[in-house]
């Protein structure tokens, strides 16, 4: 049995990371939404909210939401599946905190040449 030696603490900052980072390579995913929290880095009563993500840590588990603009030719539903699964995983894998749920929110839909108009 190995020596406990103290107490590790994961910052939310870290989680909001972690899931920005998982859906941002998840195909399908064209950029994060801003999301119903304003996009900007905000202590909330019980979480964390940045660049569309916002995480929630409560009872020793994580809720995470986030906010997606998806490309044009991806399937939504197989898409929200997809994020969903692979913000669990990484969370259980790298800091292992059980979740207790991932929202994904698809705000809109980046059509063919949306990039090379925005610039």
């Amino acid at each position: 049995m190995p020596e406990k030696l103290g107490k590790v603490t994961i910052a939310p900052e870290v989680l909001v990371t972690i899931a920005r980072l998982t859906t941002l390579k998840t195909p399908g995913v064209a950029r994060l939404g801003s999301g119903s929290f304003g996009g900007i880095n905000r202590v909330l009563p019980r979480g964390v909210a940045k660049d569309g993500v916002k995480i929630q840590v409560e009872n020793e588990g994580v809720t995470v939401e986030l906010h997606v603009i998806a490309r044009h030719d991806a399937n939504m539903l197989e898409l929200g599946q997809r994020i969903q699964s692979s913000i669990s995983r990484a969370i259980a894998e790298m800091v292992g905190m059980k979740v207790n749920a991932v929202n994904v929110y698809i705000e809109d839909v980046e059509l063919p040449g949306a990039e090379e108009q925005a610039r």
